[in-house]
């Protein structure tokens, strides 16, 4: 144990006044906003690392960390492994808001009734089958129909968690408040939300307008608020700082931390999309074989529809043989749990350095419940040095599907869908399986090295090619953003202004701007298409005052 008062960030790490103040808090609620790159995250790691270093969360007491999305939920997670070592760490929670919601359904099932009730072997599908199965959407209705009905459960869960951290709080709906206000509201848990009102993009999903304020009222918790930005140079700082001037007057970032003249910004126009290509795919050569930045680092950032706006570009990046990914097609299925526990266990067989892929495996295998952890690791890890062996003497690697056949059989289904709470659909897992052996499948026709393969399903060796609301919470150094376009930003004012600075915030160094005087329709596409072509000034004149 730490006093409170010796404690001191994990890694030497430097906080603004605000977040030590939020991270060293033992009483209240705080409700702080911070634009991109103010380490938000890192924030909620060294507050969870506080508590329980210091037992201001006293054991057997929990903290709960509720995000949006299973990569964000599993990456704060283990920055807490980091900070304050497993031990302390199994008693920090981290979910989505449906991972809670299935844990609440799943402990207390029985409060169900009529319409709503649910058999134990319930399933997560399409439709909705009386006591047999709900679709991924009715959990956090479910889990909330169970905190109204129960004094009880209220009090297990007042009684379980000290402590709430609610990430990229900007995007939450009204049902997810509603599930938050009924597991919190009037109880002494100190509650941290944090997120970015700027990087509001998710309003045509329901996120709700002004939550931080409603939020604060709600819970009385005081709003603080992060400005530096820790990730973008000077003068993508400025960038920023313009388009901040329009969205949030008040959170303007103060001047004397975007003194310097680092960073690049530059803006191409073209007089087609072909043009367009082959300039982007030239510089982006230029990136890999000049100036040696790694292929991860660089990004292509479109507002929509990849395929429509791409397609050009993605044919000359094969003809230049450039790595790339398309995340609307891999982004989910490569973050998605059950994908990377396959990545890591094929690793573990043909690379013979992946000592990361082991220890994740591992840990993999440890959350699962119902089995002797000592023999499945046994039996896995036996299979893996058989199997290693032997293509080491062999240098083939043909029979990869089966290896991943045996580690599927040697889990089995119940095992797995503990993974994540839409698993419960069997058939959905089985075809995320099936698509993960389709897609390597796929890359491996291109790239004749298993492992490269895998480093590209991955994102670790190729260029990212991704829309705006994908690039949430991610950096590179170097960002190009196609198609700064009336056509592309069509919808409202506010909400694609907010789209434009969370893809201009992206870059940590250099940022490109392309538009072109026109596009062709491209082919199959039978619906609505301008072929000519307007630039969005006002996106491309926050940068021509920084240039």
């Amino acid at each position: 144990m730490i006093a409170t008062e010796d404690w001191t960030p994990a890694d030497k790490l430097t906080l603004e006044p605000s977040a030590m103040t939020v991270v060293k808090s033992i009483k209240g609620c705080y409700a702080l906003t911070a634009g991109p790159g103010a380490g938000k995250t890192e924030m909620l790691a060294q507050r969870a690392d506080f508590l329980l270093r210091t037992q201001t969360c006293r054991y057997p007491k929990r903290i709960l960390a509720i995000s949006f999305k299973t990569d964000a939920s599993g990456n704060l997670r283990d920055r807490v492994i980091r900070r304050c070592g497993h031990e302390l760490a199994t008693r920090f929670d981290s979910f989505t808001f449906h991972a809670f919601a299935k844990k609440i359904i799943d402990r207390f099932r029985p409060i169900l009734i009529g319409l709503d009730a649910l058999d134990s072997d319930y399933k997560i599908g399409e439709a909705r089958v009386h006591r047999k199965q709900i679709t991924f959407s009715d959990l956090v209705p479910f889990a909330i129909s169970i905190l109204e009905s129960s004094d009880m459960v209220r009090n297990i869960i007042k009684n379980t968690y000290t402590d709430v951290f609610l990430d990229e709080f900007q995007d939450c709906t009204n049902l997810q408040y509603k599930l938050i206000q009924l597991a919190f509201l009037g109880t002494n848990a100190r509650i941290v939300s944090v997120g970015d009102s700027k990087q509001r993009i998710m309003g045509w999903a329901g996120a709700l307008e002004g939550i931080f304020k409603t939020y604060a009222d709600d819970f009385s918790a005081t709003p603080l608020r992060l400005y530096l930005n820790f990730r973008s140079k000077p003068r993508l700082l400025r960038l920023q700082n313009e388009i901040i001037r329009v969205l949030e007057p008040e959170s303007v970032m103060p001047e004397g931390s975007l003194d310097g003249e680092e960073g690049k910004i530059l803006i191409e126009c073209f007089t087609d999309a072909q043009a367009e290509a082959v300039f982007i795919a030239g510089q982006i050569q230029n990136w890999l074989e000049v100036e040696h930045i790694p292929a991860y680092e660089i990004a292509i950032l479109i507002s929509k529809q990849i395929d429509l706006y791409a397609h050009c570009l993605m044919d000359e990046l094969n003809r230049l043989n450039i790595p790339f990914r398309n995340e609307q097609q891999l982004q989910d299925l490569s973050n998605e749990p059950i994908t990377q526990l396959l990545v890591d266990f094929v690793l573990c067989i043909y690379s013979e350095h992946e000592p990361k892929s082991w220890i994740k495996l591992h840990e993999k295998i440890a959350t699962f419940d119902d089995i002797d952890h000592s023999s499945v690791t046994l039996k896995i890890s036996s299979y893996i040095q058989k199997e290693s062996k032997s293509y080491r003497q062999s240098k083939d690697y043909s029979n990869w599907w089966e290896n991943i056949r045996f580690l599927l059989k040697t889990l089995k289904a119940k095992r797995l869908i503990t993974l994540s709470p839409s698993y419960e659909s069997v058939d959905y897992l089985k075809q995320l399986v099936l698509e993960f052996k389709q897609e390597l499948e796929s890359i491996l026709s291109l790239e004749v090295d298993l492992i490269e393969a895998l480093i590209r399903f991955s994102g670790d060796n190729a260029i990212r090619l991704l829309t705006i609301h994908k690039s949430k919470g991610l950096e590179f150094d170097s960002v190009i953003m196609m198609a700064i376009e009336k056509e592309i930003f069509f919808g409202k004012e506010r909400d694609e202004r907010c789209a434009f600075f969370v893809g201009a915030s992206r870059a940590k160094r250099q940022l490109l701007l392309t538009h072109t005087n026109s596009r062709s329709r491209p082919n199959n596409h039978s619906g609505r298409w301008n072929v000519n072509r307007a630039p969005y000034h006002e996106f491309l004149n926050y940068c021509r005052l920084v240039q």
